[in-house]
């Protein structure tokens, strides 16, 4: 073989293998959800999310604070997973926030302790 053809086929399956390197698994993704919604209603904004499993759900606190983020056991979500995912303590500063990330598809349910009773509830769909 000359030694032109050995540098093309070189060349040729650097360029090959290049692609095998630069290919990177999907990154998980982030949702943001407001606690609080812009329009001053209590309420999760959306209220509902769908994402995949691996995903993450980022809480921020929006408007008319303190509010948390609690997941209600059933439906499939046993106790520790509900206390796994839920954040009990109090968001008062604007923009302060948490975050947890999902690995099982189902459904979520969640709801904010101080205003539960004024519909502040919210879904988590993990598909």
């Amino acid at each position: 073989m000359s030694k032109k053809f050995l540098t093309v086929l070189a060349s040729l399956l650097l360029v090959v293998s290049s692609f095998f390197f630069s290919v990177s698994p999907a990154a998980a993704e982030t949702v943001t959800v407001k606690m609080g919604a812009d329009s001053g209603l209590l309420g999760f904004e959306p209220s509902t999310v769908t994402i995949k499993a691996g995903d993450e759900v980022k809480w921020v606190n929006n408007k008319l604070a303190p509010h948390n983020v609690v997941f209600a056991a059933g439906d499939g979500v046993d106790d520790s997973v509900a206390t796994k995912l839920s954040h009990k303590g109090l968001a008062f500063a604007a923009g302060e926030s948490f975050s947890s990330a999902f690995t099982e598809p189902g459904t979520y349910t969640y709801y904010c302790e101080p205003h539960r009773g004024a519909g502040m509830v919210g879904k988590v769909v993990v598909e």
